[in-house]
């Protein structure tokens, strides 16, 4: 059975809401809210791999604690661009 366009965005936004994480559950499935219906084909799919990742190494990317991999680094920088600042 192939997946709709619809079901592929209703599944990713479940998966970034649904993390291991609850600081992932947020950054992911805001930023999914707000940006995985502007994504293209070769995005969604490159979404898809972030979201394969474990959220400990998630975290460390999207927080600047360590560089996220080549492949990730623009799609991590723009999720990062996003997050609020802890306070402090």
């Amino acid at each position: 059975m192939t997946e709709t366009p619809e079901g592929r965005l209703k599944r990713l936004k479940i998966r970034s809401w649904r993390r291991g994480t609850r600081e992932m559950d947020m950054i992911l499935g805001r930023w999914s809210d707000l940006h995985l219906v502007g994504l293209d084909a070769v995005g969604l799919a490159l979404y898809e791999v972030l979201l394969d990742e474990n959220d400990h190494d998630l975290y460390r990317w999207v927080s600047g604690a360590e560089p996220a991999p080549a492949r990730l680094a623009d799609l991590i920088g723009r999720i990062a661009a996003e997050v609020p600042p802890v306070a402090g």
